[in-house]
């Protein structure tokens, strides 16, 4: 039963093993383990992070294609939620209507960019893309009407998701039960369902095609791949999973605007995500998720305490002062990468595989 849910992906790592039950276990008990509004959003942003990585992961690290429109289906999914349920009300036909709209449309844009953009190499492929991201961002910030333009959409959600919805008076464990809640575990089991489809993606014989297309597209070619195909439908697959991730998003935030699901800021953290936690695998996702969105919620929180602690050195204080969290996010995502080039997944595993050696 665990093979087939894996599609025969094993950790190959006791440690990176341990790890991953770790962080499934956690986010599965996310609002009883760490009760409060901050960490309940924390780990509902874990797991729309962990779908929408992996599937840049599919592009990056498997097929080996630089695209920074990735946001791009991002933001469609969530403003086919918003505009949606902004114009039909806060209903489940809503969210299915602005869900299948979304995907629809972004299956014919990854069709476009990938059948006209993806005969062009390396840098010139991303500056493109680069460049319809830019595009669709002011478009998205024009469309008044329809998007909501600079101050983006606010809506409502259906009634059993929303926090209002409380079928018990008293709380279990400490935790009330509500609408809230419920959209969590809503969110937890989509993201895990779609974590699990693209290992199964990953591992079929079309994945080993693209990982062959990454290594050497040219001898992919001369064995009789049609590379183009294959380029062009791992693009259309990653768009149509990063779409599903941006819908998860508005459903959570019960909002949707420009800096929110398009901002090149996303593109960025994906990127840093993907080299922490690991190219190539979609446990990495998983890991780097964790470790740069706690990192990013909490540094500032921990600088401020250490700053506290150090109020007698004054230099030290002034160092640690929260309003330099970025400079610390930055130095560890640098000692990140000089300590796990492959990253930690990849660490891990070639720990794991010279211990077996």
């Amino acid at each position: 039963m665990l093979n087939r849910l894996l599609s025969g992906d094993y950790p190959r790592s006791k440690v990176l093993a341990v790890i991953l039950v770790a962080i499934f276990l956690g986010l599965a008990f996310a609002p009883f383990l760490f009760p409060g509004v901050k960490a309940l959003s924390v780990a509902a942003k874990v797991l729309i992070f962990v779908v929408l990585v992996a599937s840049f992961d599919l592009l990056l690290g498997y097929t080996g294609i630089v695209s920074f429109a990735h946001t791009m289906f991002f933001g469609i999914g969530a403003y086919g939620i918003a505009v949606a349920t902004t114009r039909m009300g806060p209903t489940w036909s809503a969210l299915a209507v602005g869900l299948g709209g979304a995907l629809v449309l972004s299956l014919l844009l990854s069709l476009a960019v990938g059948l006209f953009s993806l005969r062009v190499r390396a840098i010139f492929f991303a500056m493109i893309t680069l460049a319809v991201a830019a595009a669709f961002q002011t478009l998205a910030s024009q469309l008044s009407d329809i998007t909501g333009g600079e101050d983006g959409l606010t809506f409502k959600v259906p009634g059993l998701l929303s926090p209002s919805f409380e079928p018990f008076d008293e709380p279990f464990l400490g935790v009330t039960l509500d609408g809230r809640l419920i959209c969590y575990y809503l969110l937890f089991v989509v993201a895990v369902a779609l974590v699990l489809a693209l290992l199964r993606i990953v591992n079929s014989p079309f994945g080993r095609v693209l990982q062959a297309i990454r290594e050497n597209e040219f001898r992919a070619e001369a064995i009789g791949y049609r590379v183009v195909v294959y380029r062009t439908t791992s693009s259309v697959l990653s768009a149509l999973f990063a779409c599903c991730a941006g819908a998860m998003l508005a459903l959570w935030l019960r909002y949707n605007g420009p800096d929110t699901s398009l901002s090149f800021e996303i593109m960025m953290d994906c990127l840093l995500i993907v080299v922490i936690g690991g190219m190539g695998t979609i446990y990495g996702s998983a890991i780097g998720a964790v470790l740069f969105l706690v990192a990013q919620s909490y540094l500032q929180d921990l600088l401020r305490l250490g700053s506290e602690a150090a109020s007698g050195l004054p230099w030290l204080s002034a160092l640690l002062s929260p309003d330099r969290w970025l400079l610390w996010l930055g130095v560890l995502f640098v000692l990140s990468v000089y300590y796990f080039p492959t990253g930690v997944v990849g660490r891990l595993r070639a720990a794991a595989a010279r211990k077996v050696a």
